[in-house]
């Protein structure tokens, strides 16, 4: 989940954030009705983010009032958020790794804690090698150094392994609705 800039519709545990929000890391999105003109407005900012509500319109049948209302209802239910991708090297951030981590106990309590520290930006419980996965945006190998001890102290982690990446080669946020 390495970043490039830019504008992007991401389904709302894909963030830092939206994992706070839950105990699970995912919002209830099953009361919000997901119609076939939802999915084709979910791929429109998909292939925009900042596309406007009466271009959307046209694309999909709607007036612009009523794709507002509809990408309201889709971002207040946790289905997608819009938010703007950024380059973490021109923010100053250079170290960005994946942090493979093995546990003992119950792995969603290790995965929460994990969720609210700021520098970790991507966690996932997984099968596998590791137990749970996360992605970590630093400025350099000290500030790296010392969210690994923070991620080390987490009670239930038994073991880490960090991945440093070295060059992005792709990054989408467009897998559409299928």
């Amino acid at each position: 989940m390495a970043h490039t800039p830019g504008t992007a519709v991401i389904p709302v545990a894909a963030t830092a954030a939206a994992r706070r929000r839950t105990r699970a890391g995912r919002p209830n999105a099953s009361r919000v009705v997901i119609d076939d003109v939802s999915k084709l407005i979910i791929e429109q900012l998909q292939q925009d983010g900042r596309r406007s509500y009466a271009a959307i319109g046209k694309a999909v049948g709607l007036s612009e009032a009523a794709v507002r209302q509809r990408v309201q209802r889709l971002v207040d239910g946790g289905v997608m958020q819009i938010v703007a991708v950024t380059d973490p090297m021109t923010l100053g951030f250079h170290r960005q790794t994946m942090i493979g981590i093995k546990c003992e106990g119950d792995l969603e309590r290790v995965a929460d804690h994990l969720a609210h520290m700021d520098e970790i930006d991507y966690v996932v419980i997984t099968s596998g090698s590791f137990d749970v996965l996360v992605e970590v945006v630093c400025e350099d190998d000290d500030h790296l150094l010392e969210i690994l001890s923070q991620v080390r102290g987490v009670p239930g982690v038994t073991s880490t392994e960090t991945f440093v990446y070295l060059k992005l080669r792709k990054q989408t946020y467009s897998w559409g609705t299928r």
